[in-house]
């Protein structure tokens, strides 16, 4: 008999989706989108639906593994946890539990993933990762400046008479915000698209705008220094709401306009156009993560930020500097799910230089490394120097449906269930408001087990199993406790399946920010309390013709590795064979000085590593640009992140993977 049951998408994205899941004997058999979804309306990407086929593939890991001489054996849940404790705990009173790391990304969503951290708080501490590889860098920097990163609600978007899409290609990254675009444009607004690649959200637009990739902050400081030279700036909400706006203008003086159309590689024309679009506003901006994972990537976004703040577009309807919009996840009770409070012993690296740190590692060295909700040896940058650490380390232990790049080089693996055989709640910090209640609907195959499970387990064999003595209702309600004033309740997210969170539609629209002063800071005091220049700079790409010409001469194109259309990182490829290839997109320029035509098998290279796959022309991509979409799999040709770096962005929590230059030839 066939049910159809409400659930939710796990995938760590924009759009958290409302799903409608089939189940027919035990078995989920289609994925569609929940046409009562109040935000995704029925409409859900490829990624969402291909989590039937992930659920039910027949490489789906069922029974624990441990390496044994180098080859695989399956081993039993008794056998493979008791030595993992019992190696966590000889690790623990020989070295203390830094020398354990707990590697991990956020593939997937869900409330109860927030309970590794509560294992390895109780286990004593751990070494753990900070930053972000996705979006570290643009969430530090609106902390900076607004005291906290808030998004405005989809339906605001209404109010805009113009919005712009700034490197940010919703069509294939958020899908309900590009179905968004297409309704106010019907209404009139005008939607411009800043991007050095011509993609399909390009293709709405009433104006396209190239850009070198790596100068948009640079666009910035050209808009506002427009915008002020002609007296077009709120000058009330720069009075009133603001400090630190003589450093701004210390800054833009700094710049001509030719050097700024020089080095943007935009018209003047276009420059003008921009300012006169956040001057005619309500204009609200959508600020895409790619440009801040550069070197500069922190003060990109601030200086965008602060565009959006000369041009007044902030606190009102219809504007906002829109990136993160961590209000949503932060209604949760996630210290309380974490136990935070648990005295514990934390070092930290960042996600980034994960490699880096493991190998150089002192007092104490990294003897264990634990990986849950990611696979660093596709998705973490400098792939080679990745593997190199991981490889080093006495005992690897991932958990994950598949064998990854990562769980091939592990010591053991440890099957896990995927969302419809669990239960969890929902949500994502990024675009929406709506939290979503996903039960468990099928049984996982084989002796997989929930993330909650494992950790229940091992904290039993290690002396503190009573911190998980919860069942999972109560740990759901702990994670939804700061909700119950609100009438937010386990109870009532069962029955209604999705429920609004209290959020700001309009965020900032009180002129109060969470900043040490109350008010925007285009000079930021919590920057200058860590120790940091809270003023706002314009620091060009570490791989730059303009800050390294050498190397640039040497390596003449930007590497751009964007988000694949079907698969959420890395996680679908080995499922669906149109992937399985690696394809190097290149700007026509490049094409013609190579004498490259599509289909030819071609060569990417720098210091750092090469990627051999088959060239795809782009149409209108900005000179001397590349682009090779992230997450491939080593069996199919392996990631793009075997070139680019694995550095720190300049407020030291995101990414430099943009900030890649690299050559090409032909192969044959």
């Amino acid at each position: 008999m066939k049910q159809v049951f409400k659930s939710s998408c796990p995938l760590n994205c924009w759009d958290s989706c409302g799903f409608d899941v089939t189940v027919e004997n035990q078995k989920v058999i289609k994925v569609d989108g929940d046409k009562e979804h109040p935000i995704t309306k029925g409409k859900i990407c490829g990624r969402g639906r291909m989590l039937e086929t992930k659920t039910n593939s027949p490489e789906r890991l069922t029974v624990p593994l441990k390496k044994v001489n180098g080859v695989f054996q399956e081993i039993s849940w008794e056998q493979a946890l008791n030595e993992i404790a019992e190696k966590m705990d000889n690790i623990r009173n020989e070295f203390g539990p830094t020398a354990v790391l707990h590697s991990h990304d956020y593939s997937n969503n869900g409330l109860l993933k927030n309970l590794d951290k509560r294992f390895f708080r109780h286990f004593g501490g751990v070494t753990q990762l900070v930053g972000s590889i996705c979006w570290g860098s643009g969430i530090e920097a609106q902390t900076w400046d607004f005291g906290n990163s808030y998004s405005h609600s989809p339906e605001d978007i209404k109010n805009s008479k113009h919005v712009v899409i700034w490197g940010r290609n919703v069509a294939r990254t958020n899908m309900h915000l590009f179905q968004a675009l297409q309704e106010v444009m019907k209404s009139g607004a005008k939607i411009i698209v800043i991007d050095p690649i011509y993609n399909a959200t390009a293709k709405i637009a009433h104006k396209y705008i190239s850009i070198k990739p790596g100068m948009d902050g640079l666009l910035a400081i050209g808009i506002m220094k427009y915008l002020i030279s002609e007296n077009m700036q709120d000058l009330s909400f720069i009075e009133n709401h603001t400090v630190g706006f003589a450093d701004l203008i210390d800054l833009l003086n700094q710049f001509s306009f030719d050097e700024i159309v020089t080095n943007t590689e935009i018209s003047y024309e276009d420059l003008k156009q921009l300012a006169e679009v956040y001057y005619d506003g309500p204009t609200s901006t959508y600020i895409g993560l790619g440009m801040q994972r550069y070197a500069n990537g922190g003060n990109t976004i601030r200086l965008i930020d602060a565009l959006v703040a000369v041009s007044g577009n902030i606190g009102i309807p219809g504007g906002g500097a829109n990136f993160g919009n961590l209000q949503v996840g932060q209604k949760f009770a996630h210290s309380e799910l974490a136990s935070l409070e648990q005295n514990a012993v934390i070092r930290e690296f960042t996600m980034m230089e994960q490699g880096e740190k493991i190998i150089k590692a002192k007092n104490p060295e990294i003897k264990m490394i634990f990986v849950t909700c990611g696979n660093p040896l596709t998705q973490v940058p400098n792939t080679n120097k990745v593997r190199q650490a991981f490889s080093s380390v006495n005992t690897l232990v991932v958990v994950d449906h598949f064998l990854t790049d990562t769980a091939k080089v592990a010591d053991y693996v440890l099957p896990t269930t995927t969302v419809f055989e669990e239960e969890d709640i929902y949500y994502a910090s990024m675009y929406h408001h709506y939290v979503n209640y996903g039960a468990k609907l099928v049984e996982p195959p084989g002796e997989a087990k929930s993330d909650l499970w494992i950790w229940t387990q091992l904290a039993e064999r290690l002396g503190f199993g009573e911190v998980f003595d919860y069942s999972i209702d109560e740990f759901l309600e702990m994670g939804l406790s700061l909700l119950k004033e609100h009438g937010i309740t386990l109870e009532r997210l069962k029955k209604e399946k999705r429920l609004p969170l209290p959020v700001y539609d309009v965020p900032w629209n009180s002129g109060d920010f969470l900043t040490p002063s109350g008010k925007f800071e285009f000079t930021s005091s919590y920057a200058e309390e860590k120790g940091m220049n809270g003023k706002p700079q314009y620091i060009l790409p570490k791989e730059s013709k303009l800050s390294n010409p050498a190397l640039a001469s040497k390596y003449p194109y930007q590497l751009l590795s964007i988000h694949p259309l079907r698969s959420n990182h890395s996680q679908h490829y080995h499922l669906i064979e149109g992937l399985q290839s690696v394809k190097i997109e290149l700007s026509e320029d490049i094409a013609s000085e190579k004498r490259i035509d599509e289909g030819d098998e071609v060569m990417i290279f720098n210091d750092r590593g090469k990627l051999t796959g088959t060239a795809k022309i782009m149409k209108k991509a900005h000179p001397k640009t590349i682009n090779v979409d992230e997450g491939q799999w080593q069996q199919f040709g392996g990631s793009v992140n075997q070139l680019t770096p694995d550095e720190n962005s300049d407020n030291g929590l995101g990414s430099v993977l943009y900030d890649c230059l690299v050559n090409i030839v032909k192969v044959n």
